[in-house]
């Protein structure tokens, strides 16, 4: 019934704004009153309801209900007592499984942190073999271009030399200028095409 009229309560002012968290929380409440309605223990009925006879003498009246007045407060004394010693049994339960809670929280951030320094480790491995490799093939190509650029030189030495052999063999067949003129008539004449004026 109480679920209904907070059902209602709750659809009917707020129409707009009707959430399902709102429907979701007041059965959780209706359900939690039911379920405390159906497992509270009520406490056995007091000796004090409907042990009072009125007494003829009046004084007799006042001393019984001095004495009822007094074993009274010593019930509500042992109750009250119960009842701090009940709430302290809480607090300390309380404690305990926050104690727990706190621990089982801690654990596990340590587990996460070391987890976490592990895989920064391994990314550490894995960026410094990186970086190896690269220097290796670095290195690896820069000599390949050395040698290269060694191969290239010495191909161009090979022809400098070539061409200064070849230079130095034309060389050796070359005429003198005191000859020059001589060999150049004799060529002329021995192919009978030209005669001097």
């Amino acid at each position: 019934m109480a679920t209904r009229h907070a059902l209602f309560r709750s659809s009917s002012s707020s129409s707009s704004s009707f959430s399902f968290t709102a429907i979701v929380r007041s059965f959780a409440t209706a359900s939690h009153h039911n379920n405390h309605r159906q497992n509270h223990k009520f406490l056995d009925s007091n000796t004090f309801l409907g042990s009072w006879q009125p007494p003829k003498d009046p004084k007799e009246a006042e001393a019984k209900l001095a004495m009822l007045r007094r074993e009274y407060a010593k019930q509500v004394k042992e109750v009250r007592k119960q009842y701090i010693h009940e709430m302290e049994l809480l607090q300390i339960e309380k404690q305990r499984k926050d104690e727990a809670r706190r621990e089982a929280l801690r654990v596990a951030n340590e587990e996460r942190k070391k987890l976490k320094a592990e895989a920064a480790q391994i990314r550490a491995q894995e960026r410094k073999i990186a970086q190896q490799e690269f220097r290796e093939t670095l290195l690896r190509e820069r000599a390949e271009k050395l040698e290269n650029w060694r191969m290239k030189v010495k191909k161009h030495g090979d022809k400098m030399a070539e061409k200064k052999n070849s230079l130095h063999k034309q060389s050796s067949m070359w005429i003198d200028e005191a000859n020059l003129e001589q060999r150049i008539l004799d060529a002329m004449t021995s192919q009978g095409g030209f005669y001097p004026r």
